[in-house]
């Protein structure tokens, strides 16, 4: 057996009521009836309560093990992951929220590799309420990995998400791409109910007001709470022509009590052990999301990285310093050492100059009431902002020299 794909499409037409009260309407997750649980003998159980049937699918993901599910379409508002997770369970951890504009995802860690047995959505005709069960068997690792992959369906395939073109008029336009860090099913760093994904956004969007009133065109990756891959950041960029890619986050690090902003630029090496502990955090996006990496080549990868540093490495250690003196004249604070260096997937662009910023970090306090303060998130994307165009009228002036 090479694959796994349990996908059901329910017909909910029985009931009148069902038909007229429950379809007019998301379907939403009941928190308090939803659960994880072990069994004896390799089983465990997990039960979706939801307030409506749904198509779904269902499959699973090696290396690591991982089970999928997309549903057309969700709301997981009011779930709590650690309500759902049994300590020491099977299931590590679980994720969900949505996948593609129609679609949602719930992305559970396995600590064993099991496969599901028994997979179902009843529904009650008299409320329309439904419930996923799903009865997952530990298997071997032969047996796990055989099943591995995502499904070929052309029904649940999710459009390829793209960027409006940026307008040009001209050779003149400046077009900069701003990338939320995270969104969707990936929530990025959580802490005391903030999550990054969520900031993010918001100050991707107050930055790109800023930029778009001083005459510069912007494109975000992302503009609502979807999951973009890394990969689909980066091609986004230069779907629009981009003239540079600024990455946004604001994650947590226990290392070294990281505290304040940071610009990072691409290397093969990280500057040291908590950026390269950050870097592969943030390159494990795809897997958190039940990305299917199969097929991914690391040569490939290795000399984009390589173009990247002979092109635009010089552009973009500019761009840093720049960004990095723009966010300590509006007030920072700034991390003590604010320019650093690790192999981030989402910098590998040979022909754009590209940073990652982290506007501060969650783990600090200061940085967290900061990150939480509008007044403080709109001066720094306003510094920000006059930063890039001091970059990039200083750029155009040594265009010549860049290569040499």
């Amino acid at each position: 057996m090479k694959r796994i794909l349990f996908s059901i499409i329910l017909c909910l037409c029985a009931s009148p009521y069902v038909a007229a009260q429950e379809l007019s309407a998301l379907a939403r997750v009941e928190p308090d009836a939803s659960v994880i649980k072990d069994g004896w003998f390799g089983r465990t159980d997990l039960t979706l309560k939801l307030s409506q049937g749904v198509p779904f699918r269902v499959f699973t993901l090696d290396d690591p093990a991982r089970l999928v599910v997309d549903f057309r379409e969700v709301d997981f508002r009011g779930l709590r992951a650690a309500d759902l997770l049994e300590k020491g369970g099977r299931i590590s951890a679980v994720r969900f929220g949505a996948f593609q504009p129609g679609w949602s995802r719930l992305v559970a860690d396995l600590t064993k590799p099991m496969l599901p047995r028994e997979i179902g959505m009843p529904v009650d005709l008299n409320t329309g309420r439904a419930a996923l069960e799903i009865m997952l068997k530990t298997v071997s690792a032969e047996e796990f990995a055989a099943a591995d992959g995502t499904p070929i369906d052309p029904n649940w395939t999710p459009a390829f998400l793209s960027a409006p073109k940026a307008a040009r008029k001209g050779e003149d336009r400046f077009v900069v791409v701003l990338d939320p860090g995270h969104g969707g099913v990936d929530p990025g760093a959580e802490r005391d109910e903030v999550n990054e994904k969520e900031l993010m956004l918001s100050f991707a969007q107050t930055m790109a007001e800023a930029l778009r009133r001083m005459d510069v065109d912007v494109v975000l990756t992302r503009e609502s709470d979807v999951f973009v891959a890394l990969e689909t950041r980066v091609a986004i960029a230069h779907q629009v022509e981009a003239d540079l890619f600024i990455s946004l986050h604001a994650d947590i690090l226990r290392q070294g009590g990281a505290k304040g902003a940071t610009v990072y630029i691409l290397s093969d090496e990280a500057s040291d052990k908590a950026t390269e502990h950050l870097a592969a955090r943030h390159n494990r996006s795809d897997i958190i999301a039940g990305a299917d990496l199969t097929g991914s080549d690391d040569q490939v990868a290795q000399v984009l990285l390589d173009l990247a540093r002979q092109e635009t490495g010089p552009r973009s250690s500019a761009l840093a310093m720049t960004l990095a003196e723009g966010m300590a004249a509006a007030g920072g604070p700034m991390n003590r050492r604010p320019l650093r260096e690790a192999g981030f997937s989402v910098l590998k662009s040979a022909d754009i100059p590209s940073v990652l910023v982290e506007i501060g970090f969650l783990s600090s306090d200061r940085d967290l009431s900061n990150l939480g303060d509008p007044v403080w998130r709109r001066g720094m994307a306003e510094g920000m902002a006059k930063a890039v165009l001091t970059w990039r009228d200083t750029d155009e002036a040594r265009k010549g020299l860049v290569r040499q």
